[in-house]
């Protein structure tokens, strides 16, 4: 009872600001709502500027640095809000004041159990950038080493701790309200958003990643990434090395200090690409704020909170996905999402291929320079959700990033699509892993797996078996064992493979 008066008045704080944003229409979906919202209507600006998408972000950005962060991950769910919506919330700008200098010193200091004048020989206190978990303060080491401090704001844990128990509750009411809400998962979608916050507020995490990060990508060519000073790194504060560069998305800056736009998009198309598809780890907020070009012409990914994993059975079946789309065999589209576990209706799959041909036909024939396959796989994904598909957080993750990616490639160079320039990395990489020797390969791979588990099992099973009323029951005259050894090893085998 109490949890409800709390988010109750709560969530009329929030309609306020909503309102005042003319921005409530996410209410829209409850029927029972309407009695508020005529209520509310009252107080809404209808003059406040901009599209729908961009009121609510508007709306968010007054509400706090978890609703900055939750509408960020809305924006990968176009079946709950829409294409439009969906595309403006990617574009909320994840900026609020800073805090006062003297309390990230104090956090550095608590961290890292040093005076500051021990960790560094000056640390500046207006900090280059302030966003909703955390800001950056430039500084430099005693060995004359120029970093950037990241420090988490005071409290922020608590405050995200709050705010994700209110969207708990939101998500929980809506479900109660109106079941066919269920089928879009509200509550799974904001547990993912809690596990993804939660590790952001860990920065011992984002500076695994960037190590992680670093090592995938030592033999790129023209790209690079800030090595972390683990030394000045501990939960709530890490430090990189400091990097000053252009921004990819300021093509005139770019030209007028001497780099060529396309070779850079050439670069950048080769390292997203091997992310995906090489490394399955990719960086999941490649908007031009975390991406500079150094003095050497290097691109420099900054901010590693944010990263996504695709595992091998996962690139394949994304890489089949749009083979299909591109071949028209929309047969082979459906067969992925129904073989990978993500749709649930066999019965229905004649209706999804019907569904997955309105989505190709429109591309079928064009050039793929006039393709985005963000926007193809995020039609994919929002179509499957119709057809009560599970929700799959690291493909949702993927097509924001595939947003953001293409977004950048058009700021370089608005003719050139960096898919066109990926043409060739992707049929190398479908013939090195889609065809038979890849089959084979990975064949032999997971027997050679079995084979190395396989005594593992046999003894757990054949432990198992012994705890069994048959293993002690009464031997026969002659004391010949009732089970024969070769018995026990079949067993034994069989009931390991069972329990694993």
């Amino acid at each position: 009872m109490l949890r409800a008066l709390r988010h109750g008045s709560r969530l009329a704080r929030a309609a306020r600001i909503l309102a005042r944003h003319n921005a409530l229409f996410p209410l829209q979906v409850l029927p029972q709502t309407q009695p508020l919202l005529r209520f509310l209507d009252r107080f809404q600006d209808k003059t406040a500027p901009g599209r729908p998408g961009e009121r609510l972000a508007a709306a968010l950005q007054e509400l706090g640095p978890s609703f900055i962060k939750f509408g960020q991950s809305l924006s990968t769910r176009a079946d709950l809000l829409g294409e439009a919506v969906a595309r403006d919330l990617s574009l909320l700008q994840d900026r609020l004041p800073p805090f006062p200098a003297h309390e990230a010193r104090a956090t550095v200091e608590a961290e890292l159990e040093a005076p500051i004048g021990d960790l560094f020989a000056r640390f500046e206190d207006v900090p280059v950038a302030a966003a909703s978990i955390a800001q950056v303060h430039r500084a430099r080491t005693p060995d004359g080493r120029d970093v950037a401090v990241k420090v988490l704001r005071p409290g922020i844990e608590k405050a995200m701790e709050e705010d994700i128990d209110f969207f708990l509750w939101l998500a929980h009411t809506a479900e109660w309200l109106h079941p066919p809400l269920r089928r879009f998962k509200p509550v799974e979608a904001v547990q993912i958003f809690a596990a993804t916050a939660r590790r952001e507020m860990d920065l011992r995490l984002e500076a695994a990643a960037a190590a992680e990060f670093a090592e995938n990508n030592a033999d790129q060519e023209g790209f690079r990434v800030p090595a972390v000073d683990w030394q000045r790194t501990a939960r709530r504060v890490v430090t990189f090395e400091w990097v000053e560069g252009l921004p990819l998305d300021e093509r005139d800056r770019l030209l007028a200090a001497g780099f060529d736009p396309d070779a850079i998009l050439e670069t950048a198309t080769r390292v997203f690409f091997n992310q995906v598809f090489r490394d399955g780890f990719f960086h999941a907020d490649m908007h031009p704020g975390n991406m500079l070009l150094d003095a050497e012409g290097r691109i420099v990914a900054l901010d590693f909170g944010i990263m996504g994993r695709l595992d091998l059975d996962t690139r394949i079946q994304l890489a089949r996905m749009l083979m299909g789309f591109l071949s028209g065999d929309y047969a082979t589209v459906a067969d992925v999402f129904y073989e990978a576990g993500f749709l649930p209706d066999p019965q229905a799959r004649p209706t999804f291929v019907q569904a997955c041909r309105a989505i190709g036909e429109p591309i079928r024939g064009q050039p793929l320079s006039r393709i985005s396959f963000a926007r193809l796989l995020g039609q994919l994904l929002s179509v499957a959700q119709e057809f009560e598909m599970e929700t799959q957080p690291q493909l949702l993750l993927l097509q924001k990033t595939m947003v953001m990616a293409e977004g950048v490639g058009r700021a370089l160079n608005p003719d050139v699509n960096m898919w066109t320039l990926a043409q060739p990395l992707v049929e190398r990489w479908v013939r090195e892993n889609m065809g038979p020797e890849a089959e084979l390969k990975r064949a032999l791979a997971e027997g050679g797996e079995a084979l190395r588990r396989l005594p593992a099992l046999i003894n757990r099973g054949e432990k198992l078996l012994q705890a069994l009323p048959l293993a002690s029951a009464p031997q026969p005259a002659g004391g010949a064992s009732a089970v024969p050894a070769w018995l026990w090893w079949v067993l034994g085998l069989a009931v390991g493979l069972a329990l694993h």
